[in-house]
């Protein structure tokens, strides 16, 4: 639903922008002093571009700018949208962000006026559309099988444990499982946390740093080393892995404890590591990036000692 809403957004803002743009340009084209779009009296703004003795004389130059910096570009955007090709989701984020760059241009330009305040707002809104509408797709698309995980022992004294909302974590968990031949465990809650509502659902509790209730059932006394993998909830481990650190610290402060951060920004918060400090004994703090939902990338540089 979230994908549908804004690939639909996103075909809005990148014709309207488009066809816009391409008329304008035509316009500008078909009567070089501006009559048609009444812009004969602004090209004395133009003076405070470099060589607009040259380029400004008209609105030529201006004209043919337009066209290939928002026109046609927007134009190709739509029709890989409409084709449903992953290139358009790419294209849609980054054309809105030209159009704003376009736009500062007129701010610098002409005196303030609501026609250009209206475009930086189109801007801003195609680029967040289709930020949102990228995401999205990496999302839908997003595979994982638990049987590409053969060497998974459960009989092992190493417990990997994680919880995982969108299955992002659960894949870095499994991966490390099956690396360290070591048994598996996910930790899951009675709580909303599947689709958009999940998301806001699962923010407020990672802003304010609530326990959430979770279902475990595993005897963590059996296992000599534990491994603990989290996502971070507004720049702090999730919710329900802070539920079982808390209630289990006594018990983890007796075994080897590793932890691991699964992370959406380029760097781990340095408040997430203090909070996991402040419970329990850590050996090794490991982070991972997620970036638009489906790269994973091992961040060495957060490895750290307690």
């Amino acid at each position: 639903m979230r994908l549908k809403l804004f690939r639909g957004f996103s075909l809005f803002f990148t014709i309207f922008i488009g066809i816009g743009a391409f008329v304008g340009g035509i316009c500008m084209l078909i009567k070089p002093d501006g009559s048609i779009l009444h812009m004969e009296g602004m090209l004395v703004y133009f003076k405070v571009l470099p060589f607009s003795d040259v380029l400004f004389k008209d609105y030529i130059f201006s004209g043919i700018s337009l066209i290939i910096v928002n026109g046609i570009t927007n134009l190709i955007t739509f029709i890989y949208l409409l084709l449903n090709k992953k290139i358009g989701y790419i294209l849609t984020p980054i054309f809105g962000f030209t159009l704003m760059l376009w736009i500062c241009i007129q701010f610098y330009m002409f005196p303030k006026n609501i026609l250009d305040t209206l475009y930086f707002i189109f801007g801003i809104l195609q680029l967040l559309c289709g930020y949102i509408a990228l995401v999205s797709l990496n999302q839908e698309n997003f595979k994982f099988n638990e049987l590409d995980y053969p060497y998974i022992n459960n009989t092992s004294d190493t417990l990997v444990i994680y919880f995982s909302r969108m299955k992002y974590t659960k894949k870095i968990a499994y991966e490390i499982a099956n690396e360290a031949k070591c048994s598996i465990y996910e930790i899951t809650t009675p709580e909303r946390t599947n689709g958009t509502l999940g998301f806001w659902w699962c923010g407020r509790f990672g802003m304010h740093k609530w326990k959430m209730d979770i279902n475990l059932d595993i005897d963590i006394n059996k296992f000599s080393k534990i491994i603990i993998v989290t996502p971070i909830w507004v720049f702090r481990m999730c919710s329900p892995i802070r539920t079982f650190i808390i209630d289990n610290k006594d018990i983890l402060n007796t075994k080897d404890v590793s932890i691991i951060f699964n992370h959406f920004n380029p760097w781990l918060p340095k408040k997430a590591i203090s909070e996991v400090k402040s419970y329990i004994n850590i050996n090794n703090i490991t982070s991972f990036t997620t970036m638009l939902s489906h790269t994973f990338k091992k961040k060495n540089n957060c490895l750290s000692k307690s």
